[in-house]
């Protein structure tokens, strides 16, 4: 079985992208939506947030994201250290998702051939270094900062702040073994079935 990685920066529409392989019946790890969901869950992540960023990051025991944000997105150095603490527990649980699916494959007359693994910080986490190959979605900055507005009613300055945080998006793509161009002028589908036919053939091969 494959491990395919799926990034792209902030609005390039990697989770649109993500979508199209689940309707084609492809596992998909949300990393980010399980960082979020593994900070409220996991004792130990929990502990570390509220050690370094203060009890105020909970209320009812449930992540206050506003106060949390107000404190990363204003400080690289309280990023990268919120980072350092919930990558660990997004990789060893994407890592546990994946042995499952691994041992149900096992047993399987029709074993998974690939699994996507999506996720923002791909390569600053180090989580590439566990997959066998890695999908880029590329879109120009324009089109990524009217899709935030749209989606998460931001104003420019503060999606230019996010985007500032994250790695430059051609050297991101450089490092990609393929890259989706989700610019409106190439059609998202056909890019996606063209990988999909190349995963499955090298993903059935590796589960003979």
């Amino acid at each position: 079985m494959l491990r395919i990685g799926l990034t792209g920066g902030i609005g390039s529409g990697k989770s649109t992208v993500a979508k199209v392989f689940e309707v084609l019946g492809i596992p998909v790890y949300y990393a980010d939506d399980a960082a979020k969901k593994l900070m409220n869950t996991d004792p130990g992540l929990k502990a570390a947030i509220i050690s370094h960023f203060g009890k105020e990051a909970y209320k009812k025991e449930e992540l206050d994201r506003k106060y949390l944000a107000g404190i990363v997105f204003s400080d690289k150095e309280k990023l990268q250290l919120l980072n350092s603490l919930t990558h660990p527990a997004t990789i060893r649980d994407a890592e546990e998702w994946i042995r499952k699916i691994e041992k149900a494959n096992r047993d399987s007359p029709h074993p998974i051939p690939y699994i996507i693994k999506e996720a923002a910080l791909l390569f600053e986490s180090g989580a590439n270094s566990q997959l066998d190959q890695v999908i880029g979605v590329y879109a120009p900055e324009h089109l990524r900062i009217s899709r935030v507005q749209e989606r998460d009613g931001l104003a420019v300055p503060g999606i230019m702040k996010r985007i500032g945080r994250q790695m430059d998006e051609e050297k991101k793509m450089k490092m990609c073994d393929h890259v989706i161009h989700n610019d409106e002028l190439h059609p998202v589908i056909p890019q996606v079935m063209d990988l999909h036919q190349q995963f499955l053939a090298k993903g059935t091969h590796r589960t003979k």
